[in-house]
């Protein structure tokens, strides 16, 4: 569960706003801008919420500095989309297979083997972690202890392989072995000539051809202490494969949380599930209401 007040620059920085504020003012919005800039929104985000703000003041909706904040909190919740988005889509039938993509270094292997153990630990399911990152053997011995962890079984072949044959295999698998879930990992970079987001459409195909449709879920493992880094990230693997929903890494008490609202705003891509620490069971289905209360308190 997220904590209330975790994201402290937000929800400190509103908080000495407003107390002791009485009326509505042009400095009053130039403070929340700034708050909301260095809480990781980017600048576009931060106008459309504060001319939301505005808007409400100007119908006579709000009238006081805590109204304001109140308003605050309505505007950031409904800029992060319709909550039934967030939701992990499932297969109708057969097993469902979830292809997590992302640059190296921001948590992707870790947050698959926590997504691995919430389904089998927590849903009762039957998982399948596919080790599609054959390019560096650290990925697979990783993913190893996580399939351990979780009680899944592991699908991995030789160093160098092609990660697409990875995922026939893990396909065949799940469905000769009637699993629920296949997890598949995936690279950051290659190290040869190949092109990484070719690698990932190949990979696509396979699914297609294997299920009889595209992954269930393309989801993208985003750093959130990055701030604004992680949106070129995004768009780039949005662009090249189709992603559906961000897993957000890191989501603790370093991060400014601000980022989740720009990704959804500007890229239209729901956050679907959150990392808030280190441990298996720190992977939580990403809420936009518990997510604005702990960001304001």
């Amino acid at each position: 569960m997220l904590k209330r007040g975790v994201f402290k620059t937000l929800f400190q920085s509103v908080d000495a706003l407003v107390t002791g504020k009485g009326r509505i003012d042009d400095d009053l919005f130039d403070e929340f801008e700034e708050a909301l800039l260095a809480a990781d929104l980017s600048l576009r985000t931060t106008d459309q919420i504060l001319e939301r703000l505005r808007g409400m003041v100007r119908d006579q909706r709000m009238s006081t500095a805590s109204e304001v904040q109140e308003g605050l909190k309505i505007a950031l919740t409904e800029a992060l989309g319709d909550p039934g988005d967030t939701k992990l889509k499932v297969a109708e039938s057969g097993p469902t297979l979830y292809l997590m993509v992302g640059v190296n270094g921001v948590g992707k292997t870790t947050s698959l083997g926590k997504l691995a153990y919430r389904a089998s630990k927590k849903e009762g399911k039957k998982v399948i972690l596919a080790a599609g990152d054959t390019f560096r053997a650290a990925a697979a011995e990783q993913l190893g202890i996580w399939a351990e962890r979780a009680g899944a079984e592991l699908i991995r072949q030789k160093e160098n392989a092609d990660p697409a044959a990875v995922v026939h295999d893990a396909i065949i698998a799940a469905k000769a072995r009637g699993a629920d879930l296949i997890l598949v990992d995936t690279a950051g970079r290659l190290h040869t000539k190949l092109n990484l987001m070719e690698e990932l459409r190949k990979i696509g195909r396979i699914c297609e051809k294997e299920l009889g449709r595209k992954p269930d879920e393309v989801l993208l493992a985003l750093d959130a202490t990055t701030g604004q880094n992680a949106i070129p990230q995004a768009k780039q693997f949005t662009e090249a494969v189709g992603v559906t929903g961000i897993v957000l890494a890191k989501l603790d008490g370093t991060a400014r949380g601000g980022i989740v609202i720009t990704l959804r705003q500007e890229l239209g891509v729901p956050v679907k599930m959150v990392g808030v620490g280190e441990g298996p069971e720190d992977m939580l289905p990403f809420n936009p209401e518990v997510f604005v209360e702990a960001m304001l308190g």
